[in-house]
């Protein structure tokens, strides 16, 4: 497969898990290929195109449908898309990947206990107490990925390792260069 064709990475995972660090960073990588992208974070689509929805499960769905549908579009413009969105449910993220035709699921895993450590917002400690309803991994589920694409635990990967095996893993899909 020729590197350059349109595909789409969509980083599935818990909120905190690093999904947006490594679109961003892959976002560069792909700048310094001169590989036509754009980045669909989860939290930026949310206060767009999605900002009239929820959260409960059919608001979550429609939110997936919408950023898949985006990716696909810049996918028939030639342009990769990468997307940075927690994605909670396994039918959700299966119509996303029949909508992008080159698909690539990465799961940034990170147990609970670590991504409550870090917890830069406040949000799990909210979540736990009950002040955060239909918080993905706490008081609404996740469906962690059955056979990701590629899979990375940033709880216990530094972030240069995860992005030496999200690179890996790219290359062996077809979509980047191979590294030497």
């Amino acid at each position: 497969m020729m590197a350059n064709k349109a595909f789409t990475v969509w980083f599935t995972g818990l909120s905190g898990s690093g999904k947006s660090t490594l679109a961003r960073a892959l976002s560069a990588h792909l700048s310094d290929l001169f590989i036509k992208h754009e980045v669909l974070d989860g939290d930026e689509m949310r206060r767009t195109l999605c900002r009239d929805l929820g959260y409960s499960r059919q608001d979550r769905d429609e939110n997936v449908r919408r950023i898949a549908r985006v990716a696909a579009d810049l996918n028939g413009k030639n342009v990769a898309a990468i997307v940075a969105a927690i994605s909670p449910y396994r039918a959700a993220r299966h119509d996303a990947r029949v909508q992008c035709e080159r698909f690539v699921e990465v799961f940034v895993d990170c147990s609970l206990d670590t991504l409550r450590s870090r917890d830069p917002k406040g949000l799990y400690r909210r979540a736990l107490a009950g002040e955060i309803q239909n918080f993905s991994g706490v008081s609404d589920p996740y469906e962690s990925p059955e056979h990701p694409d590629i899979y990375l635990n940033s709880g216990t990967q530094t972030e240069q390792q995860s992005l030496g095996q999200l690179f890996s893993g790219l290359a062996a899909l077809g979509h980047l260069p191979k590294r030497s």
